[in-house]
């Protein structure tokens, strides 16, 4: 298996999410990426769904800084020490986990660990994910505090650049998405317009 970028820390955990707090302010993954990080006896997968840049100090807000600045990245080598005032981090969503080289698409039996190390998937590691679309029941279900079609749109998306033919990849899903959301036809014609885009 190809090395992974290793990006940020578990901060928080249940069986079917986890939070992660980025070791640089501007490393957070792109919304719908794969991500990996290590459970009890197994890898545990999840799609970034949220992220946010905040202050470390509860109740204290960030403030403008920049009204002379010529750039942004001028706003911070003006004020160093706001690297250690701020911090990123993430949510995923559970969506499958790899024990004994299988991967099952469905909630591990524990949860991700605290201080487990969170990596980004190689292209092939999500191509190998992607094999089976079993995950997508999961994530259609799940109530997340965010647009959950916006979250299947991007992750389909960005898999999709990862196998051979993207557009047949999109198809297959296309067919999968026709299927679980047969009952819904105004979900389904939402989310594949999202993904022709």
């Amino acid at each position: 298996m190809d090395l992974k970028q290793k990006i940020a820390e578990v901060i928080e955990t249940s069986n079917s999410e986890f939070m992660a707090q980025c070791y640089e302010l501007e490393g957070v993954p792109a919304l719908g990426s794969l991500v990996r990080t290590r459970g009890r006896d197994c890898d545990i997968y999840g799609i970034v769904y949220y992220s946010a840049t905040h202050s470390l100090e509860p109740g204290r807000r960030i403030i403008a800084r920049g009204q002379n600045a010529a750039t942004d990245r001028d706003v911070f080598k003006a004020n160093p020490q706001l690297a250690r005032l701020l911090v990123s981090d993430f949510k995923a969503l559970v969506i499958g986990h790899r024990s004994g080289g299988d991967v099952k698409q469905y909630l591990p039996p524990s949860p991700a660990l605290v201080y487990a190390f969170v990596y980004t998937s190689t292209d092939e590691e999500v191509r190998q994910f992607t094999q089976s679309l079993n995950f997508l029941s999961l994530m259609l279900d799940s109530r997340l505090p965010v647009a959950t079609d916006e979250v299947v749109a991007a992750f389909l998306r960005s898999a999709g650049h990862t196998h051979p033919s993207s557009q047949g990849f999109l198809i297959r899903a296309g067919k999968e998405l026709a299927w679980l959301l047969s009952n819904d036809i105004r979900r389904l014609d939402s989310i594949l317009k999202r993904l022709s885009q």
